[in-house]
């Protein structure tokens, strides 16, 4: 199993969650990546601009081609056509988003880059992580929905 992050938009999370989690897509340069995902593996949302873990979802599928525009991109062209099917594990609302200011510079995979430069880890839109920190993630965010609960 292999445990990754998703870097986007909170929009294009919220737009799997209104399809009721069925697929996600990947930039169409992501193809390298997104090829060697497996069903079983994890994806952790982290959403750019406001810099929060959203969500986790586990892959069910292989990977496949489509260019159905579903999800928003800011390059006109852009139609995230490396997909996956998907299904929902944990997704957090907006109060409960976890803030990766707080969680990242404790994390195994943060550490290749210098502690000053820790927000470097999250540039591209896909990341392969240790399982310790998707653990860590995960504990994380079902603390917080039990909270709620």
């Amino acid at each position: 199993m292999t445990y990754w992050i998703v870097v986007g938009s909170e929009e294009n999370m919220r737009i799997a969650e209104d399809r009721g989690w069925d697929m996600f897509g990947f930039k169409s340069t992501r193809r390298a990546e997104v090829s060697g995902m497996n069903p079983g593996d994890h994806l952790i949302f982290y959403l750019t601009k406001i810099m929060k873990f959203g969500g986790i979802a586990e892959v069910t599928s292989d990977y496949y081609e489509d260019h159905e525009k579903v999800f928003r991109s800011v390059k006109p062209k852009e139609d995230y056509p490396w997909r996956v099917k998907i299904k929902k594990i944990t997704v957090l609302t907006p109060e409960q988003y976890l803030d990766v200011r707080e969680i990242g510079p404790t994390m195994e995979y943060v550490k290749k880059w210098p502690p000053e430069h820790w927000r470097l880890a999250f540039q591209g839109n896909l990341h392969k992580i240790p399982e310790d920190d998707y653990k860590m993630i995960e504990g994380l965010m079902q603390e917080v929905v039990k909270v709620k609960a």
